[in-house]
């Protein structure tokens, strides 16, 4: 096989719309089997929280319950521990900024062995779209509309 040949195969294979096609089918299927539930629904003070935004998104702010975890979605089975499994008996709400996130770290959570877990449909937008309270290093804030 020359060279064009091998890199025409390696350009079939990386296909972006084929690759997109695929994560529409894996989200597809998560919703199936995860619950999204809305911002009326999140119990602050008895709800497990799991914010699986990058790093540098946890700086903007977290919805601020009483117990929040903030897990990187790529890191999420390397960091689930003794001390949220022992937290498993309590539901379980997974977050990220539009849902995507969330819904695929409820479902990675579920396929750990996880059985009350659910997805904050929206993400955090849908919290701060609310004029729901979010906590950072410098304290709470609200969406303001005019």
């Amino acid at each position: 096989m020359n060279h064009n040949e091998q890199m025409k195969k390696y350009y079939e294979r990386c296909d972006i719309d084929l690759i997109k096609g695929h994560l529409k089918e894996l989200l597809s299927a998560a919703k199936k089997e995860i619950r999204q539930i809305q911002v009326e629904d999140i119990d602050l003070e008895n709800m497990i929280l799991i914010d699986v935004r990058e790093s540098d998104e946890f700086a903007s702010g977290v919805i601020p319950a009483k117990t929040v975890f903030t897990i990187p979605r790529g890191k999420l089975e390397f960091a689930v521990d003794d001390k949220l499994v022992d937290l498993s008996d309590h539901q379980i709400v997974c977050y990220c900024l539009k849902g995507a996130r969330g819904l695929m770290a409820a479902k990675t959570l579920k396929d750990l062995g996880f059985s009350n877990v659910v997805n904050l449909e929206g993400g955090i937008s849908s919290w701060v779209n609310a004029h729901k309270p979010i906590k950072n290093y410098l304290g709470y804030f609200t969406l303001e509309t005019n």
